[in-house]
């Protein structure tokens, strides 16, 4: 069967190094020649960076490092997160895309990088998609002093590839690549885990199947491939085409589907100091669904051990949806008692799943309806509080324990300091 190629014109657009540009900029210094990294001090040499200026990625520093592996010949300045500044600077950014498109073309991958689909307008700028994307990437400098990269291509997945494989690495910060080009540049790509979806776990897997770059994927039997990983085996065997059907329209974030909250840690816990931070983790997540009004009907749990010493995420069904702390923290604490192995926790992972409209208050045998209105109405009333006052206004006698992280945490945006 013949396959079917989209064919537009995309660009996917990221802001360079952006919170420690960010950071740069702020003190007037140029990140492409200043040694800086964005980490919490507070935090010791165990703190990670959430970004290192380019400066430092030229002597290869990786952005997701702690402090303590830098090398100690470097030198640096450390800046604080400072996340609602970083936002500031995203919304600027994307103000800048909406003066070349409407809002139904651009689609925001994340606070750093963007998609646009530009197709319908290059007839209007009468320009090329290369020109256009130099005056916006010349236009993200002169109104921000941020540096971007761009990958150009006729759908997302080349665009993205583009921009990862080329434009990050050459000096206009500019790549186009075309369904000609995937025999000499696509296929070419190894690791695997160099590309957009193909995450270690996910290589590892190819490898045992004797798949080591594109090419060998690309080539692959299909039908194997969806014998074994089901309908993401057809998703890797076309993206190791080129092949992406996806539009921007596809992409807009279909909400409520699930609700996650994972903690990186900064010291090692155990099984008699981890069920404070689980429990704390529970409570954010059932306000979250007291405040949307859903249920779940999935919990999922994993941890990530100390130093890559190996991690699990597994997942139980609910014989009945719940929003109840109580109800979720047991189904987290099974998963727990089962699959850890005492090693040393430096990561939690969280997720409500199944989301539904609560319809009411669902009954079992072992619940009397009295017990349940109330826990009903102590979530209520505190969700209330916090809205009205702030997170810590309302905290249970256990956040004050040397273990617990959730008065820190409540005065963050996404994990970091605002």
């Amino acid at each position: 069967m013949e396959q079917v190629y989209l064919q537009r014109n995309f660009l996917c657009i990221d802001l360079k190094s952006f919170y420690a540009s960010v950071e740069c900029i702020e003190r007037g210094l140029d990140p492409f020649a200043y040694p800086l990294v964005v980490a919490n001090p507070d935090q010791g040499k165990g703190a990670i960076t959430l970004a290192v200026t380019p400066y430092l990625k030229a002597l290869n520093i990786p952005s997701r490092t702690r402090l303590y592996e830098i090398p100690k010949s470097v030198k640096y300045t450390i800046a604080k997160p400072r996340m609602n500044l970083y936002l500031q600077k995203s919304r600027e950014v994307i103000e800048i895309y909406l003066k070349y498109v409407a809002s139904e073309d651009l689609h925001i991958y994340s606070i750093d990088e963007c998609f646009l689909d530009v197709t319908n307008y290059l007839k209007m700028y009468q320009k090329t998609d290369e020109q256009l994307a130099s005056d916006i990437l010349n236009d993200i400098k002169t109104s921000t002093g941020l540096c971007a990269t761009c990958g150009i291509g006729p759908n997302m997945l080349l665009a993205k590839i583009a921009m990862d494989i080329e434009a990050k690495h050459n000096d206009h910060y500019i790549a186009k690549w075309t369904y000609e080009d995937i025999p000499t540049k696509l296929w070419n790509i190894s690791p695997l885990s160099k590309v957009w979806g193909i995450g270690p776990r996910m290589e590892k897997k190819l490898n045992q199947l004797g798949i080591y770059n594109l090419y060998d994927l690309a080539h692959y039997d299909k039908g194997k491939l969806k014998e074994k990983f089901g309908i993401m085996g057809i998703e890797l065997w076309n993206h190791a085409n080129g092949i992406d059907l996806s539009r921007i329209k596809d992409n807009k974030p279909v909400l409520d589907q699930s609700y996650s909250h994972s903690q990186v840690l900064f010291k090692d816990y155990y099984s008699h100091n981890i069920q404070i931070i689980i429990k704390e983790m529970v409570e954010v997540l059932c306000i979250r669904l007291h405040k949307n009004h859903k249920t779940c009907s999935k919990i999922g749990f994993g941890l990530n051990y100390s130093k890559n010493m190996g991690s699990f995420y597994h997942q139980i069904k609910l014989s009945e949806p719940t929003d109840l702390e109580k109800d979720i923290l047991a189904n987290c604490l099974i998963i727990f008692d089962k699959f850890y192995d005492d090693s040393p926790i430096r990561k939690v992972n969280i997720s409500c799943g199944g989301l539904e409209k609560k319809m009411g208050i669902q009954l079992n045998l072992f619940d009397e309806i009295e017990h349940i209105k109330e826990e009903e109405s102590i979530a209520e009333a505190i969700l209330e509080i916090k809205e009205k006052y702030g997170k810590n206004a309302l905290l249970k006698a256990s956040s004050l324990l040397p273990d617990s992280t959730i008065k820190s945490r409540n005065e963050k945006i996404g994990g970091h300091q605002a």
